[in-house]
């Protein structure tokens, strides 16, 4: 379970991580990550979106459930501030969902820092 400092609630906030984030895609979700101009000390939000598309009800519960497990720890390394939405997109089978979704929030993290270097 994510922290309730650390849920992404607002449908404003998605549409600005989702719209206005970096963004990168794996093979089994996109990550959308917004970083505010404003600094504040505010921690990290995350939020998921997972669509029919993954599978039916018990499926896409199962999928949030790993998605939450793997992006709590990460929490702490993102930047603070920002707005990450992960998007899950259709599922063929139970892979390693914890290392993708990792691997997904590291290269995010690489390309804020790329970007910021311009």
């Amino acid at each position: 379970m994510l922290p309730v400092d650390a849920r992404l609630t607002q449908s404003s906030d998605f549409a600005r991580a989702t719209k206005s984030g970096i963004r990168v895609t794996t093979q089994h979700f996109v990550g959308y990550l917004y970083i505010s101009p404003v600094t504040n000390d505010a921690s990290a939000k995350c939020g998921l979106i997972i669509s029919k598309a993954v599978g039916g009800s018990v499926k896409r519960h199962r999928v949030a459930r790993k998605v939450r497990h793997a992006i709590t720890p990460l929490i702490p390394s993102l930047p603070t501030g920002s707005l990450l939405v992960i998007r899950a997109l259709g599922q063929d089978g139970d892979s390693n969902l914890e290392t993708e979704i990792s691997e997904l929030i590291t290269k995010l993290i690489s390309r804020s820092h790329k970007i910021a270097m311009k």
